[in-house]
């Protein structure tokens, strides 16, 4: 009875069915399909985590640079780069383009140039952005063009108090009415920075001046 049976027995089939097949299709396909919206919003999620950080960056170096160059104010006016006439060590005027002309020390010589370790600086804003110009030559002429780097951008205004002696507060430097080489050769007690951003609003640092 047993070998009969054996042999009218229908023989086992290995392998998958095409049902069997779909379905895993279908599975794989919807995980894949998980996988890889996951990986776009993480994707996505780290792109908008460096921006961010850049923009940080961004804004924090420029704070510490008109910091640094309103720390290291020099009382070294420089000639006109037209005529004899001088401009101050600090000149700043609210209706001006430029928002503020310096001397400032520190300017680092590693290769051991033959140059100053002073340099001529100017902030000017213009279409948003802030720019640094800077001067490989104190007293130059209309032939020495400024190196122009951006600093920021998304910048609504910024303004810029000097204290004076008095302790009062001044929008414009040297004052009104203050002229020969002592006021030229000034220097504020302080600068007041107020940077107006778009997208953070208002910052506001106070820099001691050193005398």
């Amino acid at each position: 009875m047993t070998p009969a049976r054996a042999q009218g027995a229908r023989p086992r089939q290995d392998g998958f069915t095409l049902l069997e097949i779909l379905i895993a299709v279908a599975i794989f396909t919807i995980v894949g399909a998980m996988a890889m919206g996951g990986y776009n919003e993480l994707s996505g999620q780290s792109a908008t985590v460096e921006a961010n950080m850049a923009r940080v960056r961004a804004v924090q170096t420029t704070v510490m640079r008109l910091s640094q160059d309103f720390a290291e104010l020099e009382p070294r006016p420089i000639r006109e780069p037209v005529g004899d006439g001088t401009q101050s060590a600090l000149k700043s005027d609210g209706r001006s383009l430029e928002l503020v002309s310096l001397t400032r020390s520190g300017w680092t010589n590693t290769a051991g140039l033959q140059r100053s370790t002073m340099q001529r600086v100017t902030y000017r804003l213009e279409q948003g952005t802030l720019y640094r110009d800077q001067w490989a030559v104190l007293d130059r002429t209309l032939a020495n063009e400024p190196q122009a780097v951006p600093l920021l951008d998304k910048v609504a205004s910024v303004t810029l108090r000097y204290m004076d002696p008095s302790r009062n507060w001044r929008e414009a430097w040297p004052g009104s009415g203050a002229a020969g080489p002592q006021a030229q050769r000034s220097r504020p007690l302080a600068v007041e920075i107020t940077l107006e951003l778009e997208d953070w609003g208002r910052i506001v640092r106070l820099v001691e001046v050193p005398g």
